[in-house]
């Protein structure tokens, strides 16, 4: 085979596999026009009191996350817990409503269901989507994991550090309303409130790679939250750290509560 050839089959083949990465990331955005599709798994020892619901990454789906084992590691971890994945995809953003509709389709009738407790987690933008139901429905939850969170821009970290990190920022007037360019700072602003009522940042775990690519958030976020309760592992931004990772923060929060009592 000539170079002219080989190079003309490693494109071919490049592409093919770009396309693939598209069509298969069109078909994780999901449909907004329906109901967040859910799927649950009841605990080995659940008493149908306590619900850790799961957000998906940009690209993925229920399909995804089941596949990944997200809610058996979380149920292993704590049995005592229902697992819910939620497949708020990328739709659900683009259309400007997630926190609403999450909140109206699937949190409020948890609670009505009689869950007493109730934990939010999610990986990648499923941690944005995380704490933009938290900022929108403050106090809410018990308790929020954040895997690999998707949280800005490297510019506006840039300027929280800047200012010595979110305590000592001044995200400057409110504006009218919240929209695709604004949202990060007004999230920010809602974590700045977490300085003066730590009890916020208490209920919030946060995990991650080492080298995953989205780290850099890391240190502007981890000054909110207990140290003990910011878990670094090794490996990138993938369900083969993130699994891992939740399940750990959740066999945490069990034992916790065994040793209180």
């Amino acid at each position: 085979m000539t170079m002219y050839h080989r190079a003309r089959l490693a494109m071919r083949s490049a592409l093919a596999f770009a396309l693939a990465l598209l069509l298969s990331a069109c078909l994780n955005t999901g449909d907004a026009r329906r109901p967040i599709p859910t799927e649950t798994l009841v605990g080995s020892a659940s008493r149908g009191d306590i619900l850790v619901i799961v957000l998906p990454g940009r690209w993925d789906d229920l399909e995804v996350m089941s596949e990944a084992g997200i809610a058996q590691a979380i149920g292993t971890a704590w049995p005592e817990a229902d697992v819910l994945l939620a497949g708020a995809t990328l739709a659900y953003y683009m259309e400007g409503g997630l926190a609403p509709r999450l909140h109206a389709e699937v949190v409020a009738p948890a609670r009505e269901r009689g869950y007493r407790e109730i934990w939010l987690t999610g990986a990648s933008m499923g941690g944005l989507g995380t704490l933009l139901y938290e900022r929108q429905y403050p106090g809410e939850l018990d308790g929020l994991v954040l895997l690999a969170p998707f949280l800005g821009d490297r510019g506006l970290f840039r300027e929280i550090m800047g200012a010595g990190g979110v305590a000592g920022w001044e995200p400057g007037p409110a504006p009218a309303e919240i929209n695709r360019r604004n949202y990060q700072r007004e999230l920010w602003r809602y974590l700045k409130t977490w300085t003066v009522k730590p009890e916020l940042g208490r209920r919030a775990w946060i995990a991650y790679g080492s080298e995953d690519r989205l780290r850099k958030a890391v240190p502007v976020f981890a000054p909110l939250v207990p140290p003990e309760q910011v878990l670094e592992r090794p490996g990138g931004h993938a369900w083969t750290v993130w699994v891992p990772a939740a399940a750990e923060v959740f066999a945490s929060v069990r034992t916790r509560r065994i040793e209180v009592r």
